[in-house]
């Protein structure tokens, strides 16, 4: 593998890393009203395009006669990725 390849992989893992932290600490930070007003919003979200997303995916592979194929470290990542944009998405909303 390219030095180069190497390094952006490294970057990319301690990028999802850090984002798999951020969320395990916001949702664990008790806070005032309107701080978990915030995370709960976030939170909601997330679990609404989770779950979306794996009925979608049972859909799929039920007509295409598949069987079931998720990635776990990839689907951590997704769900990383949309708690995070969710989390300062509604924190701008609301003035967080």
């Amino acid at each position: 593998m390219p030095i180069g390849a190497g390094i952006f992989l490294g970057v990319v893992l301690v990028g999802f890393a850090a984002l798999d932290i951020v969320m395990l600490v916001t949702l664990s930070m008790p806070g005032d009203e309107r701080n978990q007003i915030i995370v709960w919003k976030a939170s909601a979200f997330t679990l609404l395009a989770t779950v979306g997303g794996l009925v979608l995916d049972v859909i799929e592979n039920y007509v295409r006669g598949q069987s079931m194929t998720v990635n776990p470290f990839i689907h951590l990542e997704v769900i990383a990725i949309l708690y995070f944009c969710a989390l300062m998405y509604n924190k701008k909303k609301h003035g967080g």
